[in-house]
C-alpha cells in the first residue's frame, strides 16, 4: 500500500479529544447526510461545503505516493478535522501563484497537499465531544501536534500559530467523527516548503523583516492599534521605511526615539505610507494617489505624488528599494526614506510638471510666497500651473511676476474642485491701492479661471491646502477680463462690442496707472439689460455706456456712504449713492431714476473694480 496505507499499519494513536457544548449541528448550513454505512470520504462528498476537502484528496492523490481517499475509507476508525471551501479558498488566496488546487500540479507539491491533509487526522480513535481537555496537545497523522483551546467555542491552532474554528461537531461516520472547520492547519513542514509563496498580513510581514522593526514599534505606538488594521482585510499597499530612514527622520526632526514624536502626528505619518488597494510596482504610474492620512486641509485624505520616471520615487524624497512583498492583503513596498506630512510647497518641489512654478517662486532668492505656502496656520487654495503653462506666457502686459504668481493664490481657504462654484474669490495680489484681486470660477465647462485657465489635474490635497494644476498662467485681471469671463455680462459685453462703438475694451483694458486708469465700473447684469424696452444704439448706447464708468477711480464699497456723490462718469454725469439700515446701497443715476440695486460688490481687476447693477442707468439727455 502507498505511504498512508503503511502509516495506517503502524500502532493506532490514542488520543481523547473534548469538544465544547457550543459546537453544535446548528452551526451547520450544509449537514451531512449520513446513512448507515457512509464511510468519512463518502459523508463528505455528500456535503456541498467540504468539495473543496474532497478535490483537495482527489489532487493529492494523483502522487503515486499517496492514496487518500483509499486510506480514510477503510476501516479506521480517524477523527478528521474537515476545512470548508471558504477555508480552502482563504488558503490559496494566502498562496501566491495558487489560484486554484490544480496548481498543485506536479508530484512534490502533491506530497506537500497530503501533508497538509494528513495534519487533519487522527488515526485509530473515533473522537466524540466529550473527550478533549484545555491545552490539550494533539498528535495528528502526519506527525506534528495541534493544540486545543476551549476559551471561544472550540479551536485548533497550527504551527504558525493561526487558528482554526469548530463549527460542526461530532459528525458520526461509519468508520470515524468528522468536525468541520473554519481554516486549513498548516504543519511546519508545509510552512518550510511554502516560505517563499505562504503570505501572511502586512504586519506580520513587516515584524519578519528585522530591517522593519523601528516601523513595527512605530506601529505599536501609534494611536488606533495600527498592527490589527495592517492584519485585516485590506487590501493595502504599504510603502515602508527601513530602520535606516527612520533613524535619519528622528534625527532630521530633532526627536530622540519615537517616544518623543506626539502620538496623533506619529499616527498620521504612518497611515501617509498607506494607500488602499494592492498595488504592485508594474500597476505604479506617475501621478497621484490618496494615501490613508486624513491630516490634510478639511480633514481631507493627503495625496502622494507617485514618480515612475526612474524607478519609483514618493513625494520627490522617498525611493523603493525593495518592491512586491506580496502579503495576504495586499503588498509591501519598502523604502529608504520616511515620507512626511506634506504641505502646499512640498507637493510643488516634489512634482516635476511644476518645476517652472518653483523656480518662479523661488527666483532670486525670493522666499516671499514658499514661506507663505508653507504656513501651516492656514489654508490656500492653489492654481498651479504646469511647466507647458510658463513656456507659452509672455507676460504681454509685463506686470509684475510675484504678483501674478500671488493671483494663483486664495488664502483662507482649501476649496476642492467639488466644492466649487460659479463664483468670485479673492486672491493674494493686490492692487495699487492695497486691494485683494478677484478671481472668477466657472464650473460650466471643468473649472476654468477668469475665462482663460483651465484646471487639469484637481485636488492635489496637502496638510494645509489644496493645488489644482492649471494649463494657463493666470494673468493680472483687467475689467474686461472679468466682464468677459462672467456670463452674466454678456448683454454688457454684447453692447461694448457692438458695431459702431468706440473701442471700449482697448480703454478698459488700460494698464493700472495709465490715463485713464483705474476704473470703477457699474456693470449691469444681462437681467439688465432684458428690462429694457429697447436697447439704444449709436450716440445713445455709447452715453449710456459711458455713464456706467468713472475714471481715474476705484472706487470700492468700503468708500460708498450714504449721500456720496460721486465724480463725474465718462458721459458727465454724476451719481447718487444711498445706505439703509440694513446697509443696501442703491444709486441714482443721471437721469434720476433711483432704487438702482448693487447686487455683487468689489470685483476687483488690477485696473479697477466692478460692481454688478440690477438695471442699466440712464444719463440725462437734456445737459
Amino acid at each position: 500500500m502507498k505511504i498512508l496505507g503503511k502509516i495506517l499499519k503502524s500502532t493506532a494513536l490514542v488520543m481523547l479529544l473534548i469538544f465544547a457544548a457550543s459546537c453544535s449541528d446548528d452551526d451547520n448550513e450544509n449537514p451531512v447526510i449520513i446513512e448507515d454505512d457512509d464511510n468519512i470520504v463518502e459523508a463528505a462528498q455528500k456535503t456541498s461545503s467540504l468539495s473543496s476537502l474532497v478535490a483537495a484528496l482527489s489532487k493529492a492523490d494523483e502522487s503515486t505516493n499517496n492514496d487518500l481517499i483509499t486510506a480514510l475509507s477503510s476501516e479506521g476508525p480517524f477523527t478528521v478535522l474537515a476545512p470548508t471551501n471558504e477555508a480552502f479558498t482563504d488558503l490559496l488566496a494566502r498562496l501566491d501563484g495558487f489560484d486554484s488546487l490544480d496548481d498543485f500540479n506536479n508530484e512534490q507539491l502533491q506530497d506537500l497537499l497530503a501533508t497538509i491533509l494528513t495534519y487533519h487526522v487522527v488515526s485509530g480513535t473515533a473522537v466524540s465531544s466529550s473527550e478533549l481537555t484545555a491545552g490539550q496537545s494533539i498528535n495528528t497523522l502526519q506527525g506534528e501536534n495541534l493544540t486545543v483551546s476551549l476559551t471561544d467555542g472550540v479551536t485548533f491552532t497550527d504551527a504558525a500559530g493561526e487558528i482554526a474554528t469548530v463549527t460542526t461537531a461530532d459528525v458520526e461516520t461509519e468508520n470515524g467523527v468528522v468536525h468541520i472547520i473554519d481554516k486549513v492547519l498548516i504543519p511546519q513542514a508545509a510552512l518550510d516548503a511554502l516560505s517563499n509563496v505562504l503570505l501572511v498580513s502586512i504586519t506580520d510581514l513587516s515584524v519578519s523583516v528585522p530591517s522593519l522593526s523601528i516601523l513595527v514599534d512605530a506601529l505599536v505606538a501609534a494611536d488606533g492599534d495600527l498592527p490589527t488594521v495592517l492584519a485585516n482585510d485590506g487590501p493595502f499597499t504599504v510603502f515602508a521605511p527601513t530602520n535606516d530612514a527612520f533613524e535619519a527622520f528622528l534625527m532630521a526632526n530633532d526627536f530622540n526615539s519615537l517616544d518623543d514624536i506626539p502620538t496623533e502626528i506619529l499616527t498620521q505619518v504612518l497611515l501617509n505610507h498607506v494607500v488602499a488597494g494592492t498595488n504592485l510596482s508594474t500597476d505604479l504610474s506617475s501621478g497621484y494617489v490618496s494615501t490613508l492620512s486624513n491630516a490634510g486641509a478639511n480633514d481631507a485624505n493627503l495625496s502622494m505624488f507617485i514618480n515612475t520616471e526612474n524607478g519609483v520615487t514618493l513625494n520627490g524624497n522617498s525611493t523603493v528599494t525593495a518592491a512586491d512583498n506580496k502579503a495576504i492583503n495586499g503588498v509591501v513596498h519598502i523604502v529608504d526614506a520616511v515620507i512626511g506630512l506634506p504641505n502646499i510647497v512640498d507637493h510643488a518641489i516634489a512634482n516635476p510638471n511644476l518645476t517652472s512654478l518653483v523656480g518662479a517662486l523661488t527666483a532670486d532668492n525670493n522666499t516671499t510666497f514658499t514661506t507663505l505656502l508653507a504656513d501651516s496656520e492656514n489654508d490656500f487654495t492653489v492654481f498651479a500651473p504646469l511647466n507647458t503653462a510658463f513656456e507659452s506666457f509672455t507676460n504681454p502686459s509685463d506686470n509684475d511676476l510675484n504678483s501674478i504668481l500671488a493671483n494663483h493664490v486664495i488664502s483662507g481657504a482649501a476649496a476642492n474642485a467639488e466644492s466649487l462654484t460659479n463664483t468670485y474669490f479673492n486672491t493674494a495680489a493686490m492692487n495699487a491701492d492695497g486691494d485683494n484681486l478677484s478671481i472668477y470660477v466657472s464650473i460650466d465647462d471643468g473649472v476654468t479661471l477668469n475665462g482663460t485657465s483651465t484646471v487639469v489635474a484637481a485636488d492635489i490635497i496637502a496638510t494645509n491646502g489644496i493645488i489644482h494644476a492649471v494649463n494657463t498662467v493666470i494673468d493680472l485681471p483687467t475689467v474686461v477680463t472679468f466682464a468677459t469671463a462672467d456670463p452674466n455680462f454678456s448683454s454688457l459685453v454684447g453692447a461694448l462690442t457692438a458695431e459702431g462703438q468706440p473701442d471700449f475694451v482697448s480703454v478698459l483694458s488700460t494698464p493700472n496707472g495709465t490715463d485713464p486708469a483705474p476704473f470703477t465700473v457699474f456693470a449691469p447684469t444681462n437681467g439688465a439689460f432684458a428690462n429694457l424696452a429697447e436697447v439704444p444704439s449709436g450716440d445713445a448706447l455709447t452715453a449710456v455706456l459711458n455713464h456706467h464708468v468713472i475714471v481715474g477711480a476705484n472706487i470700492v464699497s468700503g468708500d460708498l456712504s450714504n449721500g456720496l456723490i460721486s465724480p463725474a462718469t465718462l458721459e458727465g454725469d454724476t451719481l447718487t449713492f444711498t445706505i439703509d439700515g440694513d446697509n443696501n446701497v442703491t444709486i441714482t443715476d443721471g437721469s434720476g431714476n433711483s432704487e438702482i440695486g448693487i447686487i455683487a460688490v468689489d470685483v476687483q481687476a488690477n485696473n479697477g473694480v466692478i460692481h454688478a447693477i440690477d438695471t442699466v442707468m440712464i444719463p440725462d439727455t437734456t445737459n
